[in-house]
């Protein structure tokens, strides 16, 4: 995800970039680890949405495992046989989205300690490493470095992840409707 920034810099800690070029260059790797934070912020949502799918497939497992089990109770063949499939389709679905949820941790994990590593880099960077210069005498901050906690940027990444769910909740309702008009025989 970030080889090319990680390239970049290695170049200046190496001393392979000329002097007068450094200040454009950890500028430029400034906006790319902007850039890289908002992509890491993504997975994270996208993982969280994920739990939430896994959560929700879980619920409805378990009604319908409760439900095949009182058809059996209640010695009714025909619907022990359909919820006995439905309860399976979600089992399988679940399992599908566990494995979903477990590669998308792992990814959101991989990107946030290459994303940590190349802003500990850039500060080096940033404070003279490779530059045959003597580094300040503390180390840089990520405001130092133009990545504040930007709190607009915040709340415009709120706002869009409060409207997905909000989508997510109608798509939700609208489906849980169809599936009850269907199941009314009106659909």
């Amino acid at each position: 995800m970030f080889e090319s920034l990680r390239e970049t810099i290695r170049d200046l800690l190496g001393g392979r970039v000329a002097p007068a070029d450094r200040r454009a260059v950890i500028m430029d790797m400034k906006q790319a680890l902007t850039l890289a934070k908002l992509g890491v912020e993504e997975l994270r949502e996208s993982v969280e949405i994920t739990r939430r799918r896994v959560a929700t497939e879980r619920e409805q497992l378990e009604t319908a495992t409760r439900r095949r089990t009182l058809a059996e109770g209640i010695k009714d063949a025909e619907t022990v046989a359909l919820a006995t499939k439905f309860e399976s389709q979600l089992a399988e679905r679940l399992a599908v989205l566990a494995r979903k949820l477990e590669a998308e941790e792992a990814e959101c994990g991989l990107a946030e300690r290459a994303y940590d590593e190349m802003v500990t880099l850039l500060k080096l960077a940033h404070v003279g490493a490779g530059s045959g210069l003597t580094p300040a005498s503390r180390p840089l901050t990520d405001v130092d470095l133009g990545l504040p906690d930007d709190a607009p940027l915040r709340s415009e990444l709120d706002g869009l992840a409060r409207a997905q769910l909000r989508a997510d909740r109608e798509a939700g309702a609208d489906a849980a409707l169809e599936a009850l008009k269907k199941k009314m025989g009106r659909g």
